[in-house]
C-alpha cells in the first residue's frame, strides 16, 4: 500500500511516516529506487499502531525504537513499564501542582485556627543530619523507618515530629531531625537522644496531604507577621496523624509550629 494510504490506516500523518523512516524507527517495506515512493504492508500496521500509543505517552523516539528492538516480551514490558512510571510520577506533581494553586487561590474561609502554646524542654530519640532540600523525603522515610525500629517497643509519651532549620529552605541545605517522643530515648545507629528546648509556638494544623502544606506555612507565616510575632529557630512539625497511621491522605492530620518571640514596643 502507498504511504498515504498507510498513514490513512494508522493514523499518523506521511510526514511523521517519513520522519520514522528516516529515524529507521519505522522503514517501509519497499522504496522505489526510482520515483521514491515508500510501499508498506499490512503486516507493518501494529507496529505502526504501537509506535504511535509510546509517542502518545511522550516516549523518546531513542526510547521507542529501544522497545522495539527488544524481542524478550518481559523485557519489553519492563522498558514500557518504567517510562508509565515517570508518567505516573509526573502526574502526581501536576496534581500536586493543581491543589496547591487551587487552595491559593480559594478565597481564605474564616482564617486560621492558630494558637500560641508554650512548650516544656524535653529529650527525644530522634535523627538528625544536614539534609538537600531535594532529599527530604527520602531521607525522611529512612530516617523514620530507623527511629521507628530503635523505640519499638518503647513507651510512647506522644506522637512523633520534626525540626527542620531555616537553612533548609532559605539556602537549600540545612539540619532536618525526625524524632519520637518516648521514655528513656536509647542510642542506637543514627538514633539518639535529643534534647528540645521550652520555647513558644504559634501552632496551625495542616489537613491532608503534604501536596500544599506550604500554602499553610505561608499563612502562617502571614499570621506571624500580623501579629507583631518574630520567628525564633527552626519549624516544627507534628505527625498527629501520618501514612503509618491511615494509608488515606485526606486523613492526615500535620501540626506546624513556628517558635516565636514577641517583640517589645518600640519607645517613643
Amino acid at each position: 500500500m502507498t504511504i498515504g494510504e498507510f498513514a490513512q490506516l494508522t493514523h499518523l500523518s506521511v510526514r511523521t511516516l517519513r520522519r520514522y523512516h528516516e529515524s529507521g524507527l519505522l522503514e517501509p517495506a519497499s522504496v522505489d529506487p526510482v520515483s521514491g515512493y515508500r510501499c508498506y504492508t499490512g503486516d507493518q500496521i501494529p507496529t505502526a499502531q504501537v509506535i504511535h500509543r509510546l509517542r502518545e505517552l511522550d516516549v523518546p523516539l531513542a526510547a521507542v525504537a529501544k522497545i522495539l528492538a527488544t524481542e524478550d516480551a518481559a523485557e519489553r514490558a519492563d522498558l514500557v513499564g518504567e517510562h508509565l512510571q515517570r508518567l505516573e510520577a509526573e502526574l502526581d506533581r501536576t496534581r500536586a501542582a493543581v491543589t496547591s494553586l487551587r487552595n491559593l487561590l480559594r478565597p481564605d474561609d474564616g482564617g486560621l485556627q492558630v494558637e500560641l502554646r508554650p512548650v516544656a524542654a524535653r529529650t527525644v530519640a530522634g535523627v538528625e543530619d544536614d539534609v538537600g532540600y531535594e532529599e527530604v523525603f527520602s531521607w525522611y522515610d529512612a530516617a523514620m523507618a530507623e527511629l521507628d525500629a530503635a523505640v519499638a517497643g518503647l513507651p510512647a509519651l506522644g506522637p512523633p515530629g520534626g525540626c527542620y532549620a531555616n537553612e533548609l529552605f532559605t539556602r537549600g541545605r540545612g539540619t532536618a531531625m525526625v524524632y519520637r517522643p518516648v521514655a528513656n530515648p536509647p542510642t542506637r545507629g543514627r538514633v539518639r537522644p535529643v534534647g528540645l528546648p521550652a520555647g513558644e509556638l504559634a501552632v496551625v494544623v495542616h489537613p491532608g496531604p503534604h501536596d500544599d502544606i506550604d500554602v499553610t506555612y505561608g499563612r502562617l507565616g502571614a499570621w506571624v507577621v500580623d501579629n507583631a510575632l518574630s520567628v525564633d529557630g527552626p519549624v516544627h512539625e507534628t505527625y498527629l496523624v501520618g501514612p503509618r497511621d491511615n494509608p488515606d491522605p485526606t486523613a492526615w492530620r500535620t501540626e506546624i509550629g513556628w517558635p516565636v518571640f514577641r517583640l517589645a514596643p518600640t519607645p517613643g
